[in-house]
């Protein structure tokens, strides 16, 4: 059973959902303090996790959607992958 995302859950979840679109785990990021560097997504992944975030967010925090899109970004600047296609 999955767990109930929550106000304090929901970037570990964003995090995992990022990681899982390219194959890896936070298990597999656990030694490395570069892995925003080293690990990258197409602008297609990206696109979808955008997609997928920001109706989450605007969800689980009665956002409106221009904040929902400014917690986004935030949350991307912090934990977001470079795109490379």
């Amino acid at each position: 059973m999955e767990k109930k995302i929550t106000r304090t859950n929901i970037a570990e979840h964003l995090l995992d959902y990022e990681l899982a679109m390219i194959g890896k785990t936070r298990l597999d990021i656990v030694d490395d303090d570069r892995w925003t560097f080293h690990l990258t997504m197409t602008f297609s992944q990206s696109t979808q996790l955008k997609d997928y975030a920001i109706p989450l967010l605007q969800k689980t925090f009665r956002f409106n959607k221009s904040k929902a899109i400014d917690c986004f970004q935030w949350w991307k600047e912090q934990f977001g992958l470079r795109i490379k296609n």
